[in-house]
């Protein structure tokens, strides 16, 4: 408490002791420009001011000179810009009389109705003035005096406490520190200098005012009188850039900070930051954004004969900090690294140089043993091959240093020596880079791995793990037990065994000696016993700049690892790592695609009275090894079955899919019991409807066991192979209609009459026709190899069960194997499709005739009665009487004739009514007031199944009814 005219006031209410609260919780890591800024916006704030200004005090000149400004345009704040210190303003009179002044009136056109300053006091005196334009004539409250003092004292006390900040009343702003900002390492005092920009929303352009602040007793090298930024920025694309990411910030509402490269003439270079923020118009919506241009105007480093002398080295020379980002480029270091930006300020592993296999494995080597490392590296840029020098600096960071070429003249014997230990390890990485480059799968690096990396080392163990989801899973080993693996399999990330350690650092271990790893990993003694092995090299695998996993080569004795023998593993596990990161998304695309397929594939083909099938699917031998080719067994009604096999043409994703949902088609047109012709018929239309480029062909057929007869209809595809009982096969020749898709309606029906016990083999013509053969010998081919395979017994096993397939899967694996030999790789995919025909006994089927009149239910009673008898079916016979009563009484009201009933005795009884009408029944709700409507409801409800299927002079109505136990 205070008092002020007698009255006891508070100083400083509620929002000010939460804004006071602020300021302190905020006082680390706050730059200069940051502390200011901030000030400036929480007594603008407090007071309810339009914008304000912070000027500091120029010794030399005794002026007073502007370092930041808030809410003001940038034409507002360069009239503030250079005041002399006996000027009679308000920021003058505060830093003269030493405390709080209070101007009514809008002295600068500001706008505001009044102004309010206080001194900055720092430890030395008077250092600066703090003022804000207020919106309201009254004086502030003595809350409000007592606040902008408080900031002011709490700014004051930061700017002397800042590093940096010359003695006494210097308390000019430092470039505002940016995470990983290059250059921010560089040390000696920043002076900085400064301009206005202003964003204008309607015309889309930002202006630049001249510079605001010219330091005494240097020159602006950053900024020029110019507006063009492109000469300074060169970071920046041009101009245009600049604004983009203006208006970017404007768009989003946010405020704007970002930070640009600017080149000294003297070849060094600086920072510039530009920083604005969002001024309301006076409907309260976003108009313009204003901001300030910071930019160190000169280093007091840049001058230093020896950071010229490293520039222009005829040597590379890159050094990165703690972070691992790139803070120093020397001319030829940049040659070196390729064309494009500079990348300074970029993390190592974003440059070409850091994507080189084995480098960050390396790098984090020697940062982590604090020692100097060298090995040779294949240049990004010319692949010649450098020596490359490691070395850590003191306080965190490294030094890559490139020296000579190593494939030069040799000077004399040693020279010969080390160029062939170099062409050895060349030749090496040159088998191991070839077998990698020929690996496809997961296992196919581990095996390359295993045959091409133990051998030289003299090891005899590999395990080589991937990271999933946090966690390492063994992908493949050479001399572990699987015991072993288990044991390791699965382990965590954030595990303190040695392999989840090695990957978690991204530092290779080499661990000579059981002694040294109970030393290092006191917790795992069990581990070596486990592992049978007594030395270890644990290698992580770090492609695209990511840690996919690790690598762990072992002996089973202690050895020691040379220096050069470490550097040969570490960039053999580069190889590795980009390897498994190309099988790994191999295996996962494979395993999706095998997953499509197998979802649009029948599972199971059923085994049914009229036929039994097995098949093969062969994939293309590269891509997703997913296609078009489909094949299928639908059970159709009175026992018979339908065949069908197609072919999208294409190969991939998406001719899967539409094979996906011809198959679909197939099996709902199917149902509809439509003949081979009308069934292809609507199958082409829907491939029409698919696009011009779609096309299919595809061969659906219809087996009856009753007629043994088989119709069929061809769309561009091959005809069926047949084999006879008596070991006779030959190919029909039939004319098919062009594929689907191409072909015009109608389709033709061809009609084969098969022996009982034949068998019908169909295929795609990528099993019979490839690059040596065309699908005339592809056909002769296969029909040979029918040929000699059932002249062998057991082909037509007598009394073989329906369910009984494996001589079918015999055949299908004999002329897999003689038309596509293990090995042969095929460029499409390839479908063989084998079935086995039967018929149904004749005494298995029994039919009538019946007149068109109300006689035939009685008749048709009549007759199923003593047909059941004959069959010894009387338990079913009283359903049935009821079925065909209603299914004759149905044609008699509904239909005309002739009526025929036929019953067929199979794995169920299938009950047939046939009439000359093409109308189909259709089950109707009936009311209470109708007479009839509910015979189709009765005979659904007795019946399994029931349906109807149409023939070119009438129909067919038909009911199943499982068969008793004993049946």
């Amino acid at each position: 408490m205070a008092a002020e005219n007698g009255r006891p006031v508070r100083l400083i209410e509620q929002p000010e002791a939460m804004r006071l609260r602020l300021l302190a919780a905020s006082e680390h890591g706050l730059s200069m420009a940051d502390t200011l800024n901030v000030a400036l916006q929480q007594v603008i704030a407090d007071l309810g001011g339009l914008g304000g200004l912070a000027h500091w005090r120029d010794p030399g000149s005794d002026r007073l000179r502007l370092v930041a400004s808030s809410g003001l345009t940038p034409k507002l704040a360069q009239a503030w810009a250079d005041l002399r210190a006996d000027e009679d303003v308000p920021p003058a009179r505060a830093l003269h009389s030493g405390a709080f002044v209070w101007v009514a009136e809008d002295s600068m056109g500001t706008g505001a109705s009044g102004t309010a300053a206080v001194p900055l006091l720092g430890a030395s005196g008077r250092i600066g003035a703090l003022s804000v334009f207020t919106t309201g004539p009254d004086e502030p409250k003595p809350a409000q005096r007592s606040f902008l003092r408080s900031v002011a004292a709490w700014a004051a006390g930061r700017l002397e406490q800042s590093p940096g900040t010359p003695s006494g009343v210097d308390s000019a702003p430092r470039e505002p520190p940016a995470t990983g900002r290059p250059g921010g390492q560089a040390p000696g005092r920043r002076v900085m200098a400064i301009r206005h920009w202003e964003y204008d929303a309607a015309t889309g352009s930002v202006t630049l005012t001249p510079p605001v602040i010219d330091m005494p007793g240097e020159s602006l090298q950053a900024l020029d009188e110019s507006a063009d930024l492109c000469r300074h920025l060169p970071r920046m694309e041009d101009l245009p850039t600049f604004t983009a990411d203006i208006r970017e910030a404007y768009d989003s509402g946010t405020t704007h900070d970002t930070e640009y490269r600017v080149h000294h003439s003297d070849g060094t270079f600086g920072w510039v930051r530009a920083r604005g923020h969002i001024v309301k118009g006076e409907e309260g919506t976003a108009a313009r954004m204003v901001g300030t241009l910071w930019g160190p105007a000169y280093t007091e480093a840049a001058g230093d004969p020896v950071v010229a002398a490293v520039r222009h080295m005829n040597e590379g020379l890159l050094a990165v900090d703690a972070d691992w980002r790139i803070t120093f480029v020397n001319e030829e270091a940049e040659r070196l690294l390729g064309p494009g930006r500079t990348p300074l300020g970029s993390a190592l592993w974003d440059i070409p140089l850091g994507r080189v296999p084995g480098v960050e494995a390396q790098c984090r080597r020697a940062s982590a043993e604090r020692k100097p490392i060298g090995f040779d590296l294949h240049g990004p840029t010319d692949q010649r091959i450098r020596r490359v020098r490691l070395i850590p600096l003191q306080g965190g960071g490294l030094t890559v240093y490139f020296a000579g070429f190593t494939d030069g003249r040799p000077g004399g014997r040693g020279d010969s020596a080390a160029s062939r230990a170099g062409a050895g390890r060349t030749a090496r990485m040159s088998e191991l880079t070839a077998a990698l480059s020929e690996a496809v799968t997961s296992s196919d690096v581990v095996k390359a791995v295993a045959e091409h990396v133990l051998p030289p080392f003299g090891a005899d163990g590999l395990v080589v793990n991937a990271l999933e989801g946090g966690r390492l899973h063994v992908v493949g080993s050479v001399g572990y037990t699987e015991g072993f693996l288990s044991q390791i399999s699965g382990i965590s990330l954030t595990s303190h065994m040695a392999i989840a350690e090695t990957l978690r650092t991204r530092t290779p271990v080499f661990v000579e000696s059981p002694a040294e790893y109970h030393q290092l990993y006191p917790h795992f003694e069990g581990f070596v016993a486990a592992s049978a092995k007594r030395a270890w090299a644990f290698l992580p695998l770090i492609a695209s700049g990511h840690a996919i996993g690790c690598c762990v080569v072992s002996f089973s004795r202690p050895r020691s690892f040379s220096e050069e023998e470490r550097t040969l593993l570490i960039a053999l596990s580069g190889l590795i790592a980009q390897a498994l990161e190309r099988a790994r998304l191999y295996d996962v695309e494979h395993t999706r695609a095998q997953e499509l397929q197998r979802g649009l594939l029948p599972r199971t083909l059923p085994c049914l009275p009229a036929a039994s099938a097995a098949a093969r699917y062969m994939p293309a031998g590269k891509g997703e090894e997913v296609g078009g080719d489909w094949y299928d067994l639908i059970p159709l009604s009175g026992d018979q079955v339908a065949i069908v096999i197609g072919d999208v043409m294409g190969h991939g994703i998406a001719e899967a899919a539409v094979m996906g949902q011809l198959r679909t088609a197939v099996r709902a047109l199917a149902d509809l019991e439509l003949g081979p012709a009308e069934l292809l018929t609507h199958l082409s239309e829907l491939v029409a409807d698919l696009g011009d480029d779609k096309y299919a062909t595809c061969c659906y057929a219809v087996f009856d066991p009753v007629t043994r007869t088989c119709s069929l209809s061809l769309a561009g595809h091959l005809p069926p192979v047949i084999v006879h009982p008596d070991g006779t096969v030959h190919t029909p020749e039939l004319v098919g209609d062009p594929p689907l898709g191409a072909a015009e309606p109608p389709f033709e029906t061809h009609v084969l009459h098969l022996p009982d016990e034949s068998l019908l083999v169909f295929c795609t013509d990528g099993l019979v026709e490839s690059a040596t053969r065309d699908i005339d010998q592809g056909m002769a081919q296969l029909r040979q190899t029918l040929a000699g395979a059932v002249a062998r017994p057991p082909y037509f096993p007598t009394g073989t069960p329906p369910d009984d397939t494996r001589h079918l899967d015999d055949l299908c694996d004999t002329i897999v194997s003689a038309l596509l030999p293990e090995g042969e790789q095929t460029n499409d995919d390839a479908v063989l499709l084998v079935a086995h025909t039967r018929g149904t006994p004749r005494g298995s089927v029994a039919s009538c005739s019946l007149p068109h009149d109300p006689r035939a239910a009685g008749q048709a009673r009549e007759y199923v009665r003593s047909q059941l008898a004959v069959w010894e079916l009387e338990d079913l016979a009283m359903t049935t009487e009821l079925l065909v009563s209603e299914l004759v009484g149905n044609v008699i009201r509904h239909a005309s004739g002739p009526i025929r009933v036929r019953l067929l005795r199979s794995r169920s009884l299938i009950c047939e009514v046939y009439d000359g009408s093409l109308t189909s029944p259709r089950i109707r709700r009936a009311a209470y007031t109708d007479e009839g409507g509910r015979g189709l409801h009765l005979v659904a409800a007795l019946s399994q199944r029931w349906g109807t299927r149409h023939f070119d002079e009438g129909k067919c109505i038909w009911a199943e009814q499982s068969l008793p136990l004993a049946h």
